[in-house]
Order: C-alpha cells, then sequence, then structure tokens
C-alpha cells in the first residue's frame, strides 16, 4: 500500500500533538491501522528529530543546563530509584538521552572541574557502569532504554537495520542476475565515497536509466530525501575525483525501505521505494 502526501501529512500532523513515548507509538498505530509498524516508527522519528533539532538550543543555554542539574540533584535526593531524569526529560519535551548527555556534561565538569571530552561522555553513555556515580549511572541507563529516537541503543538498531537491508538489496540484485560493485569493492579500489552499489550494466525503471543505488533504512520524506541529495547523493555525480566517471554514475535509485510512499526525488534522482 502507497502512502498518498496527504495520508503522510496527517500522520504527520497528528505527532505534533504527541510526546515521543512508546504510549504514544501505539496511540499512533492505533490511529493508522493500516500503515505497517516500520514505516510508522520511521516518519516518527523522523518528525520528532525535526522538531528537537528547532528546539535543541534553549536547552543548552547555560542558565537550562544548571536548571536541569540542580532538578535532577533534588529529584534523586528525594527518591534515587524514581525515573528523575526520564520524567524531566518528558516535562520540556526533550529527548531522553539528550537530557541525560547534559546532565551528565554538567556532573563530570563539577568532579573533574574541567569540560569533559567528547569520546569520555559517549563512552560512558554507551555503558553507564563507567559512570563513578550509581544513581547517575542508574538513571542514564533509565534515558537510554526508553528513548525511541536517539541513544546509543538506537544508534546500534539503526546500524544494524541499515546493514540488514543492504544485504537484502544485495541478494535482490543476485536474484536478477545483475552485475555491480559493491560499496566495499570500490572502497578497496581508492573511492573515497560512494553509492551502496554501481551497476555495470545499467538497467531502466519506470523509464529513467539506473546507474548506481543508495539504500536508506528509512521513510524517504521530502526534507530528508532533498538533505541526502544535498549532502550524499550530488557527491556522485559531480565529482570524477571519486568514481571511474560521471557518466557511469549518473542516475540514481534511493531505496527507502521502510517509505510507501513512490515519487520522483528531483532532477536525476529517481526515488523507488520497497512496501513491505
Amino acid at each position: 500500500m502507497k502512502l498518498s502526501k496527504a495520508q503522510y501529512d496527517e500522520i504527520a500532523q497528528f505527532l505534533g500533538h504527541v510526546q515521543p513515548t512508546r504510549q504514544s507509538l501505539r496511540k499512533l498505530k492505533e490511529r493508522f491501522p493500516s500503515q505497517s509498524q516500520s514505516t510508522l516508527l520511521s516518519i516518527f522519528s523522523q518528525e520528532y528529530q525535526k522538531q528537537i533539532k528547532r528546539t535543541h538550543a534553549k536547552h543548552h543555554t547555560a542558565e537550562a543546563i544548571e536548571t536541569y542539574y540542580q532538578r535532577y540533584l533534588s529529584g534523586v535526593m528525594k527518591n534515587a530509584a524514581a525515573p528523575v531524569l526520564l520524567e524531566l526529560a518528558n516535562e520540556v519535551d526533550f529527548a531522553p538521552s539528550l537530557m541525560a548527555r547534559i546532565v551528565l556534561e554538567r556532573f563530570l565538569q563539577e568532579q573533574e572541574g574541567t569540560i569533559p571530552s567528547k569520546t569520555l561522555i559517549n563512552s560512558m553513555l554507551r555503558d553507564p557502569s563507567q559512570i563513578p556515580d550509581g544513581v547517575l549511572a542508574n538513571q542514564i541507563y533509565q534515558c537510554t532504554v526508553n528513548d525511541c529516537c536517539y541513544g546509543p541503543l538506537v544508534d546500534c538498531i539503526k546500524h544494524a537495520i541499515g546493514h540488514e537491508h543492504e544485504v537484502l538489496l544485495r541478494e535482490m540484485l543476485l536474484e536478477k542476475n545483475l552485475s555491480f560493485l559493491a560499496e566495499e569493492q570500490l572502497r578497496a579500489k581508492g573511492y573515497d565515497k560512494t553509492p551502496d552499489f554501481i551497476l555495470e550494466v545499467p538497467v531502466a525503471v519506470e523509464g529513467h536509466i539506473i546507474h548506481w543505488i543508495e539504500s536508506k533504512a528509512s521513510f524517504g520524506d521530502e526534507c530528508s530525501h532533498q538533505a541526502y541529495l544535498h549532502d550524499q547523493f550530488w557527491s556522485y555525480w559531480n565529482s570524477p575525483k571519486r568514481v571511474t566517471s560521471t557518466k557511469r554514475l549518473g542516475n540514481t535509485g534511493v531505496e527507502y525501505y521502510v517509505s510507501n510512499r513512490r515519487q520522483t526525488g528531483g532532477s536525476q534522482a529517481l526515488e523507488v521505494t520497497h512496501s513491505e
């Protein structure tokens, strides 16, 4: 089943009035039962990330950071077992993992007297047992496992899904007896930025000649597609230093595996979706 622009807008509008929690995901599935869980989750994540980007700055002012930290200290003093950070994040409509990062950085700064490195913070967020305060470690863990859109756990899941769909696409190409070069083969040849697959013999898809394919295990909304065009896809077309020839990497087939919406993604880039 394809998702129309009107249906997508209706889902996005619904998401504008709910918090990014698992309870909201259940409400979303109940409201739009005809759409797959993975499609709704991907739209949910993308819309929430847009919201976070719009409000990110206000949560990182010196005043906001100190307020969050003092509220955390006050909360755990009253009840160290309560999900203080998680509830605080939901109250101010901020991602739990990002709230955890703010408080952890402030805690380490107070303990060490200097601003902690990003490497140290990332390591502690991935493995809270490294945090020297047991209460804070538990609070960080609660935020990580309850965050649907951000954090090290979500990053691992996204990476695994992306790899899975690249494998599935490779199997499809082999099944169709199409000759191709995979990304790792191109990197071995010295190309620094490449699509997932270059077709050694181009194929026609919906009237377009496709030279290469990029797989994205996410929903292909217009905003995301335009961002990919600017940050990634056009470099395949425009940079002869990165590929054997610009002609060879002409049109692309961009595969959004959890999208049900099919559309042309702009000049020289065809968006081809895989319906579940």
